[in-house]
């Protein structure tokens, strides 16, 4: 490694290509502005697709204001309008009952839970992965789709009795409370 101390530094004007005018040239600059004038070809390029396929200002200041009619509600012509609709109100969401697991049919008969969401309804009551539920609130259950229709029909907080396969082939009853999912 040599050391800059000790190498002489050529007196200013006197470099190699210098000329009696000023000092040397430097060979990289102008591939330096070949590629800032490629970088600002290429931007306007983009810039010009992106306003001719309709991702102009104008069209998304349209969508943000609500003037392009994508925020407002559509009306049937002719229609009458009554005083209860004239102001939007929020709607409460659907309740449906949960059960925090994933399910697939299993070998056989029941529902193999193939997953159980940490601190949900199945978690709680002691469900884990690889139990096969065989009857929920007294319904047997033969396949995922059943068990989905025993789910859809329980009432969310109300406790309800679950009987499971274990995977080393021991038979539990369990109790269950649905959860609620919005």
């Amino acid at each position: 490694m040599e050391q800059t101390a000790l190498r002489p530094r050529p007196i200013p004007g006197q470099e190699p290509g210098a000329t009696s005018y000023g000092p040397a040239r430097r060979p990289h600059a102008a591939r330096r502005r070949g590629r800032r004038l490629a970088t600002l070809a290429c931007g306007l390029l983009a810039g010009t697709v992106l306003v001719l396929s309709g991702v102009g200002l104008g069209a998304m200041g349209a969508a943000v204001t609500g003037a392009g009619g994508l925020a407002e509600p559509r009306r049937h012509p002719g229609a009458q309008e009554s005083p209860e609709r004239a102001i939007p109100s929020a709607a409460p969401a659907p309740v449906r009952p949960a059960l925090g697991v994933e399910a697939v049919d299993a070998d056989g008969s029941g529902a193999r839970v193939v997953g159980v969401h940490v601190l949900g309804p199945g978690s709680t009551a002691g469900l884990v992965r690889g139990d096969v539920l065989l009857s929920f609130g007294g319904t047997p259950v033969a396949s995922a789709a059943d068990l989905a229709r025993a789910v859809a029909r329980a009432r969310p907080g109300q406790e309800v009795p679950v009987t499971v396969r274990r995977f080393d082939g021991t038979h539990q009853r369990l109790t269950v409370t649905p959860g609620v999912v919005t």
